[in-house]
């Protein structure tokens, strides 16, 4: 902005605030305000057309594009990951040659297509794209016109004022004369300019408004063609291709299950499939059932199992406090007193995890230092001059390490020294206890009361 157009803004700041606030007398032309708001919704659609014709424009070529790189992808996921030891197909030349083939073919035809619509793309960007840019460009040639209008509306409203405050003096000064007599120059010029432009945008803005209607009817007819092409060619196209990969005499759901077969089963029998968490909140169980999940079967036999999965009795519900995880697949062992050298010692130490192998040594060798020998009995308090000590607070060693499998469990590691908070009426319960400052429940099993 030039400092002429700034000090004329500055001059007109407080015609135009009183305008905003209907403050005062403004000037008003029923013809030109409905001319002037006409004129704002063609403008406003005029740029939607332009988004919208752009948008349709890219979204053609994209999808063509993203088919391109989808059966990329497909080709990538066939092929195996060459020479590497995690790669079972990797002695394999091609993990899935038929798949690979097909993905090729498709790419291909992909391309063919793309190249045959490209001049039906040109078409909408010259056509369609190119003429709203050219309507956009009179539009703001015009919104500067109807601008230029509303200053000199400013201008005519504001000299008026002055010019009508002067004549309402009863005494008027030599100085008074000379300023009305420059107002009423100033009137007489602001009318002129004012009159000029709004009798020009009143006559021309219909005229406009014709030629927009004149416009957009080929241009709609014109896009409405251009898409039937671009479908006719998408789907002549698509009917024509003949890729033995797939069976195109099924239907979608089931060609879609004939191909996947047991994939989804085979996948789910996975541990690793198996080992995650849904990040909500698990549904409170009572801690103490019928039995419990650490409770400890065959005692009678040679060879103790820990039946860590069956918590609640067979008659209840699936619905468990380990419904995210599966220990079915390693169970650590239960703490014993006898030791693991039995019979099954052997099969038991193949599916014991990481805890029995940080565990079974440690155990052993307390089990070979035998019970500690008693404390001497405390003095008496009235020796000591000391008050009574406070009830010792009971604590165990962890026999095994424990992992937090749920919300609320404790975690620790073999010989860890946990408080115990609270106790359960046996060791095949879950008590609750605290180790590092943190506070959860764990098996009692796992622990040895010190």
């Amino acid at each position: 902005m030039s400092w002429k157009g700034f000090t004329k803004g500055v001059v007109r700041a407080p015609q135009s605030v009183k305008q905003r606030f209907n403050v005062g007398e403004a000037t008003k032309d029923a013809v030109y305000i409905d001319s002037e708001r006409r004129f704002q919704e063609l403008e406003t659609e005029t740029k939607r057309l332009h988004t919208e014709s752009k948008k349709y424009f890219d979204a053609i070529k994209g999808m063509l594009n993203h088919q391109i790189e989808f059966s990329k992808a497909v080709a990538e996921i066939y092929k195996p990951i060459s020479g590497r030891v995690s790669d079972p197909d990797s002695i394999v030349q091609e993990g899935n040659p038929e798949g690979i083939r097909a993905c090729e073919e498709y790419e291909n035809i992909v391309r063919d297509q793309l190249a045959t619509l490209q001049p039906e793309l040109e078409m909408i960007e010259t056509r369609v794209i190119q003429p709203a840019d050219e309507l956009l460009e009179i539009i703001k040639i015009i919104r500067k016109t109807t601008a230029k209008r509303q200053h000199k509306q400013l201008d005519y409203d504001r000299h008026r004022v002055t010019l009508q405050k002067l004549k309402d003096k009863k005494e008027k000064s030599l100085k008074d004369e000379k300023a009305m007599y420059k107002a009423e120059a100033d009137v007489e010029q602001a009318t002129q300019e004012f009159d000029y432009f709004n009798d020009l945008l009143k006559d021309e803005l219909p005229k406009l408004f014709r030629l927009e209607r004149e416009f957009i009817r080929p241009l709609f007819q014109s896009f409405y063609y251009m898409q039937l092409n671009v479908f006719y060619t998408l789907h002549e196209k698509m009917q024509a291709i003949n890729i033995g990969y797939f069976d195109l005499s099924l239907g979608i759901e089931e060609a879609f299950e004939a191909k996947r077969g047991l994939i989804k089963d085979q996948a789910d029998a996975l541990t690793i499939t198996r080992f995650k968490t849904t990040g909500g909140r698990h549904k409170p169980v009572p801690k103490y059932g019928a039995k419990s999940k650490l409770a400890i079967e065959n005692k009678g036999s040679g060879t103790p199992q820990l039946a860590i999965e069956g918590r609640a009795s067979s008659d209840e519900p699936p619905s468990s406090r380990r419904n995210t995880h599966d220990f079915v697949a390693s169970p650590p062992p239960p703490y014993s007193p006898g030791g693991l050298t039995t019979a099954g010692a052997g099969s038991a130490s193949s599916a014991v995890g990481r805890a029995n192998s940080t565990g079974r040594s440690w155990g052993a060798a307390a089990k070979a230092k035998g019970a500690a020998p008693p404390p001497p009995k405390p003095k008496p308090s009235r020796l000591s001059g000391a008050p009574a000590p406070p009830a010792a607070v009971p604590m165990a060693t962890a026999l095994y390490d424990y992992e937090a499998q749920a919300e609320g469990d404790l975690s620790f590691a073999t010989g860890d020294v946990i408080e115990i908070v609270t106790k359960g009426a046996t060791e095949n319960e879950w008590w609750t206890g605290k180790v590092h400052g943190k506070e959860g429940q764990f098996p009692g099993n796992y622990v040895r009361v010190n």
